[in-house]
Order: structure tokens, then sequence, then C-alpha cells
């Protein structure tokens, strides 16, 4: 599910800037098991496809880097295209040309050669804002979202913002893409100081507004997300993710009329966003969970003697709070207690427990195929932190 709405202050230098959606977890194969591969076929390669050739540069007097500029601003992207790559080739050592190159090339979509020209700019000046900005961009909103992606995009807009000389017009554009990447990396706390860095320049960005709220109910508080969000529910590209974390919200009080009323609008405004959970009954999803254990493999089945695996709603206030920073509120499951290898200390019983969160999972998915997938990764996850694995590890492994 994609939330990220169109990025308004981007529009006229970096092009279309919709965040796609993310891809699915990836399956993750049974550890007891040995695959037997037959000999494979040599692979044949996929026919690679031939761009279009540029039309030739028309500068109108410019000089070919000042000309793919000016294009860039009026939204001409093919123009831009081709008299960005005149311009780099006539001066391949020019950062500025192959950054515009790359804006052009990300604007058109053609993003793996737009990735390798910002690549190219950023070498020759590691420092040069435009291509900083325009490879955070890129990463953080326009390419599927991945760890690694989201990373770079955070990486790259914090550079920008960390230039000493950074203008006053960039600055809040890099840190708008910074609270996004941050956001989608689970740092809210880091998202709500780039969102609120944004919103002390630009009151009314209502990007920023969103991703103030969103970084407010990852971080739990509530009250101050609930005032954030209800600000958007009338704003048209932002009002069906508003209306979506209200009711999630009003789930969390036990307000399930209320609740049901703003995801009912969400997926009206935006069916593809939001659709209709596969949600099943608390009796149909403790036989999930029960079957999910039960496939796992006889050592994992192992450690897990003694660790109860609970079928639960919603995870609890008491446990998003243990820690700092809290935990989101949209986990799809928890494990509490110390890992195998260490001991218990006595203030809970039992020592060591597994949550399911029956709400969250069924809101992750599309079909009831896909929650008895997620529910499958979920308990290899919760499993790891149980023998001892960070969520880092996890995440490398495809069990984020």
């Amino acid at each position: 599910m994609s939330r990220r709405g169109p990025f308004a202050l981007c529009l006229l230098i970096l092009g279309a800037c919709q965040r796609t959606s993310p891809p699915s977890a990836p399956a993750v194969p049974d550890a007891g098991a040995v695959a037997v591969l037959a000999p494979a076929a040599a692979p044949v390669p996929a026919a690679v496809p031939v761009p279009e050739p540029l039309t030739p540069c028309k500068p109108g007097g410019s000089n070919p880097l000042d000309a793919a500029l000016d294009y860039l601003d009026a939204g001409k992207y093919p123009e831009a295209l081709s008299c960005a790559a005149q311009a780099s080739a006539l001066e391949p050592d020019s950062a500025s040309a192959h950054s515009a190159r790359g804006e052009a090339l990300a604007a058109l979509g053609r993003t793996t050669e737009a990735q390798v020209a910002y690549a190219r700019a950023l070498a020759i000046d590691p420092e040069h804002p435009d291509a900083l900005l325009g490879a955070a961009h890129l990463y953080a909103v326009q390419l599927p979202s991945s760890r690694e992606y989201d990373e770079l995009g955070a990486l790259y807009a914090e550079r920008g913002l960390s230039q000493p000389d950074v203008s006053p017009e960039m600055l809040p554009r890099f840190a708008l893409v910074a609270a996004m990447a941050m956001n989608d990396l689970g740092q809210a706390s880091e998202a709500l100081q780039r969102a609120s860095l944004v919103l002390a320049r630009e009151p009314n960005n209502p990007e920023a507004a969103y991703e103030k709220a969103l970084a407010l109910f990852e971080l739990c508080r509530f009250a101050e997300a609930r005032t954030a969000f209800t600000g958007l529910l009338n704003d048209p590209e932002r009002g069906a993710h508003a209306h979506y974390h209200l009711g999630l919200l009003m789930e969390r009080e036990g307000k399930w009329k209320q609740a049901q009323a703003h995801f009912d609008k969400a997926h009206a405004l935006s069916p593809r966003d939001f659709p209709v959970p596969p949600m099943p009954t608390e009796a149909e999803f403790r036989e999930d969970v029960a079957r999910a254990v039960a496939a796992l493999p006889e050592d994992m089945r192992r450690d897990l003697t003694g660790v109860p695996v609970r079928a639960e709603e919603l995870p609890a206030s008491e446990d998003l709070l243990s820690g700092e920073p809290p935990l989101s509120p949209a986990i799809l499951g928890l494990f509490r207690g110390p890992p195998l290898s260490e001991p218990c200390d006595g203030s809970e019983t039992p020592c060591r427990s597994v949550a399911l969160y029956r709400l969250n999972l069924a809101r992750a998915v599309r079909s009831r195929e896909e929650l008895r997938e997620q529910i499958k990764v979920t308990l290899l996850h919760e499993v790891g932190h149980l023998r001892g694995e960070d969520d880092q590890e996890l995440a490398a492994r495809g069990l984020e």
C-alpha cells in the first residue's frame, strides 16, 4: 500500500513524484527443507529495449546546459534531456550537466539511467546540491519502496541539509525528502524534526503536515496525531490517508463505528490504496496462527517450547511504550521477553511470549492468501527475535 501523495514541493524541478507501491515481502524458504535443483538450461538474455534517439538540442541562443535547465523549469523533459545529453557530452566533467540529465531521465520514468546520471554527477562533485536533491528524491520517493532505497534517499537528503551554504530555497526541499525517507525507515523522531523544519518555513505545506502527522502517530502521540490528521481531511491528495489513520486511532479507542466510517471514506476516496481488508474472524485468525506454528521447522518449534504464541487484536499501549523510541502502532507482531541466550528475570509470567495482531495483519495485505503468508513471515520474524536477532539482521534476511 502506497501512502505517498504527490510531492508538490518538487513538482516543478523533479517531475512526477508519486511513490510506487512497495514490493510484497519475499517468501521465506522452509529452513528444514533442502532443495534439489535439476540442471537448468542456460538462461536466454532478455531483450534490452533500445531507447529512441534523441532529437537535436535546440538551445535557442543559450548554451546546452542553460537550455536544459530552462526546459526542465518549463516541464519539457524530452527537450531537456536532449540538451542535457549534449551538455554532458561537451563537458563530461560537469556535475551540473549530469545532474540535469538525471533530472530529465527521472521525470521521463527512465529511472535506471537516472540513477547512473546522478551517480556520475556525485562522483564528480559529492556536494552538488541539485544532484543530491535529485538523487534523494529518486530513491526516497520515485523508486519502489525498499530499505536500501530509503536509506540512500535519507543519506543524500541529509548530506544536502548538512552543507553550510545550503540555500534557503533548497533547505525545506531537502528536509521534506528526509522526512519522507525517515518515516518509511521507521525513524519517526527524526522524521518529525525534519517535517517541523519545513513547516517552520512553509507553514501551509500539506506534504510536510502529512509527514508530521504520520510521525506523531508512529511515536504514539495519538492526541496530537488526531489533530494533525483532522487538519488534512479536506486535502484532495492526502484526505484518504488522513481518514485511514483517523480510523486506526478510533479503533485503538474502541470506537468501532467511527473507525469504520473513516475506513469506508478512505476506501471511497482511494480504493487502490485502501482496499477492503480480508478480515478473518477471531476464531479463523487463531486457526491461521496455529497452522503457521505447526508448519515451522522442527528446530523452531523446539525453540518455542514454553513460549506461547498468542493471537491478539491490537498492540497494547504498555507494549508500545515499553521502550524508547516507542514501537509503531502498526506492528504486525511482537516478541516479549529476553532472547533464549539470556536468563529470565522473573518479572513476567510467562517469561517469553509472541503476539500476532489480527487487525494490523489484515490491513497489511489484500487477500486471505497474502494474510496467511504474512502471518508466516511475521512469525519467523518474532522467532528471530527469540533467537537473539535484531531488526537489522532480520531485515537483511527478508523478514522486515
